[in-house]
């Protein structure tokens, strides 16, 4: 008897293991691998184009010539592991924790305007914590406001298609706040992010197009009074002017679009190759491996490289509005929309400005530029996306 026991209990024990392991590899089935598969192409671009932007000038200062890639590498290690996290952790439960995460944002985005707080290219917007790290709540707010507004816009009503006016005015009201402290920085280019955010929320919610052409033309009249009140600071005026003008100024505030251009018409349709950029390995165009690192692309990859990124970064937008249509709730729906449109704003922002369509304003490209913050809130993004498209089903 005892004899007969061992095999049944390793039977029984067998069956178990067997039923963990294809629970996991179902877990892993449910991943879309396609969106994961094209925000790894952009993130090893990413690297490769960080390293030829920063090699020379490390090289220059005698200082190791792959520090920024290996920073760069440990941050992408990091945000992998931010975005697996996200990933297994069921979205719905995040209704709980919401005005924690707000909460948090808020005081990370006040700690900034602290002593605490350092000025980097002209924002206030960093925290310095030693060892050569920073930390820029403001990235890390976009997440908290897209669980924020979900949470407030996607709660199911009786008898309503869309959310209410009072449920508006709490997400337009619990927005400002964030927003505000976010513009004494000052960051405008968070602030125009947070705007596409409210504005696509708003209108997959449901929510009466009253309030979206509220929005568009309070935004609108906003403009003009900050404008006539002279309340943008001198440089955020400069980049305007340049905006509108870039040969106003070719030394001065049109210079970094001017170089910008320069960098990418030069590499022409093949490009002058990987580490061969003359703009790139001479330092013309500032902050090459963040807010200018399409440039880099440009110049090296030519037409075909940039096309390359553009299309992968498409390719994330797409599956993340299919994630949104197929999600299964509208938390869910919601969660995913504000991702994409958060994403889509900011490298289009980013693209727009190198190629002197859009203002400059100082958004990294997602997935491919140099940082910290910024990395890390876009894995958490990507995991938010994972998490609910794992979840696409009721009660999986």
């Amino acid at each position: 008897m005892i004899g007969n026991l061992g095999p049944s209990a390793g039977t029984v024990g067998g069956y178990r293991d067997r039923g963990v392991w294809q629970r996991r590899l179902s877990g892993l089935r449910g991943l879309d691998w396609t969106l994961l598969g094209a925000v790894a192409a952009l993130s090893v671009l990413g690297a490769l184009l960080v390293r030829s932007a920063t090699f020379q000038l490390l090289t220059e200062k005698g200082q190791d010539p792959e520090g920024f890639l290996k920073r760069h590498i440990l941050n992408l290690v990091i945000g992998i592991v931010l975005c697996a996290l996200v990933t297994v952790l069921d979205y719905r439960l995040l209704r709980a924790y919401v005005p924690i995460l707000y909460g948090l944002a808020c005081v990370g985005l006040a700690l900034v305007l602290t002593p605490l707080g350092s000025t980097i290219n002209g924002s206030h917007s960093w925290i310095v914590i030693g060892g050569g790290f920073q930390v820029q709540p403001s990235e890390f707010a976009k997440v908290g406001l897209v669980v924020l507004l979900a949470m407030i816009l996607g709660e199911p009503r009786d008898g309503e298609i869309g959310p209410g006016r009072k449920d508006v005015l709490l997400a337009l009201g619990l927005t400002g706040v964030p927003a505000a402290l976010i513009m004494l920085q000052p960051d405008l280019g968070t602030t125009l992010v947070f705007a596409a955010v409210v504005l696509g929320m708003l209108a997959v919610s449901g929510a009466q197009k009253r309030w979206l052409a509220g929005l568009v033309g309070g935004a609108v009249l906003t403009g003009f009074a900050v404008w006539f009140f002279g309340l943008l600071k001198p440089y955020q005026l400069d980049r305007f002017t340049a905006f509108l003008d870039p040969s106003a100024d070719p030394r001065g505030a049109g210079y970094n679009a001017q170089q910008a251009r320069i960098a990418i018409g030069s590499g022409g349709v093949h490009g002058k190759g990987l580490f061969n950029g003359e703009q790139t390995g001479g330092h013309f165009v500032p902050e090459q491996q963040t807010d200018f690192i399409f440039t880099v692309a440009g110049e090296e990859l030519g037409f075909l490289g940039a096309a390359l990124i553009v299309i992968l970064l498409g390719v994330v937008l797409w599956r993340g509005l299919r994630i949104a249509t197929q999600a299964a709730d509208l938390f869910g729906t919601l969660v995913a929309t504000g991702v994409v449109c958060w994403l889509a704003f900011q490298a289009f922002e980013n693209i727009g400005m190198t190629l002197g369509i859009m203002p400059i304003t100082g958004l990294p490209l997602p997935f491919v530029s140099y940082g910290g913050s910024a990395t890390f809130a876009n894995m958490i993004a990507l995991g938010l996306l994972q998490a609910v498209h794992v979840r696409r089903r009721p009660f999986d």
